[in-house]
């Protein structure tokens, strides 16, 4: 059974965790002072020298279908660049994320943890509140639920003592920064004019890319390892690509929505083929680790433009939670199509292990690194998610708002629903809102026929392993 991280509950244990992160980088700062002075063996000090740890760049879509690719299958967006990745690196196309909203889907690739553990199960306080939106309980409840982010490490916090100085650009919810444990940043956050998922951030990728070709430039001359947060606001509305890419969707008979909505992908597969080529350029490709993942999917309504479909984004359906994931190490790892399931959950510990940094205990995720240089199968069949309503409730219990929970085991997925308190966005879930749904994932990967009735004893299986995962207490299943 999973449970909340003994040192999520205490901002005192949290600053004896990162107490333990600045003496690790301490003794590691000694232990190198100490080997460089210990010449009598010089062929005995270089080899026993550790290897220099890889460069990171962790890309992360914004509201982009799993299928809309072309190394998925798609006829015609166009993405060469995410291609050439998923060609020479390992290659996950039945990925996911445990939630398919954006801010609760972002902390857990941030930290590791599920969103019922950190506690960020929405974007945004209650707009019921008293005052409404912008009123002072609501923005009391915009600090409240940036501050979740002190009570869990980080992954640039967990970076740190390995050398590594790290970057956010893009998408950030939780304050500035340096609240994330950033050293560099786009984002000035809330509560300054403007914070609320990204501000400055926003303009990376919609307005070229220096910030961060600058910040591999400055870093690999400073000759210290880098972890870069690409986290743009693409494809995401507003769906203004250039006219130049626009117009080759438009040509091809498509509704005015579909054909933006499909030349920002391409506009967002230009940006990552531009970063792809700096680091080649900069000698640097062979030993940085690109990991690929988005944080939730999109079916874009053809009628209107910037607006999704329901059963997509904030639907625990594969048009929600899924998406490939990507591992590229050209020094470290063979091209590999892999045939597992596996979850942005696991990103955090295969980071740090790649890193060479120690996995805290209590991440819930698998370090996948040894599984993907041996190509060995992956020893886990079964993966989690967990999905809750946009605005979020009592802060204190993610129950409050959880709306949906699913276990997928090898090709068999359950989705359950609840009924946790839902104040907005009703309309996208009024018809996922239902009874327990079983869905054979290989032969139906669009889920259109429910199987549930016809195995009574594997619902029943399935509905135990969520429950072993964490028990709900004070929400009812939907039948």
């Amino acid at each position: 059974m999973f449970s909340l991280p003994n040192w999520t509950k205490s901002k005192k244990t949290l600053a004896a965790n990162k107490f333990k992160i600045a003496v690790s980088a301490f003794a590691m700062t000694i232990s190198m002072a100490c080997t460089s002075q210990s010449p009598n063996n010089v062929a005995e000090v270089e080899s026993a020298k550790p290897e220099t740890p890889p460069n990171i760049l962790l890309i992360l879509s914004d509201d982009h279908a799993w299928n809309d690719y072309s190394f998925m299958g798609h006829e015609i967006v166009q993405t060469p660049a995410l291609d050439k990745l998923a060609a020479e690196g390992v290659t996950f196309k039945r990925g996911y994320v445990p939630t398919s909203l954006c801010r609760p889907s972002l902390a857990t690739i941030a930290t590791g943890y599920y969103a019922f553990q950190h506690g960020i199960t929405g974007n945004d306080p209650s707009r019921e509140l008293a005052g409404g939106k912008g009123g002072e309980l609501y923005e009391k409840q915009r600090a409240e639920i940036i501050a979740k982010i002190d009570d869990v490490a980080t992954l640039p916090q967990l970076l740190k003592p390995k050398g590594y100085v790290s970057l956010q650009t893009g998408k950030w919810w939780e304050g500035s920064f340096e609240r994330g444990g950033f050293d560099q940043g786009m984002t000035r956050g809330f509560p300054q004019p403007g914070g609320r998922h990204g501000d400055d951030g926003l303009k990376i990728g919609r307005e070229g890319l220096s910030t961060i070709t600058d910040f591999i430039d400055e870093t690999s001359a400073a000759n210290k390892p880098f972890f870069v947060w690409y986290a743009p606001f693409m494809p995401h509305s507003p769906h203004t690509p250039p006219k130049r890419i626009l117009e080759k969707y438009q040509n091809k008979g498509l509704s005015d929505p579909i054909a933006r909505y499909y030349a920002m992908i391409e506009w967002f597969d230009e940006t990552n083929g531009d970063l792809f080529e700096h680091l080649e350029k900069k000698g640097l490709k062979d030993n940085t680790l690109v990991v690929y993942v988005s944080d939730n999917g999109w079916v874009n309504n053809p009628s209107q433009r910037d607006r999704f479909l329901p059963r997509s984004k904030q639907s625990p359906g594969e048009s929600g939670v899924r998406t490939p994931i990507m591992y590229s190490w050209p020094e470290k790892l063979k091209a590999q199509m892999r045939p597992e399931v596996t979850s942005s959950i696991d990103i955090v510990p295969t980071i740090l292990a790649a890193a060479g940094v120690e996995i805290p205990k209590e991440l819930p995720g698998i370090n996948l690194l040894a599984d993907m240089q041996s190509q060995s199968p992956i020893k886990r069949d079964t993966i989690f998610g967990e999905g809750f309503a946009h605005d979020m409730d009592d802060l204190d219990k993610p129950e409050s708002t959880l709306l949906y929970r699913w276990v997928i085991q090898d090709k068999w997925k359950l989705i359950l629903s609840y009924d946790g308190k839902n104040v907005s966005y009703q309309k996208y879930h009024a018809d996922v809102l239902a009874g327990p749904r079983l869905y054979n994932l290989l032969a139906d990967e669009h889920e259109t026929t429910n199987l549930a009735a016809q195995h009574p004893e594997l619902v029943k299986a399935l509905s135990k392993k969520l429950t072993d995962w964490y028990p709900v207490k004070e929400r009812e299943i939907l039948h």
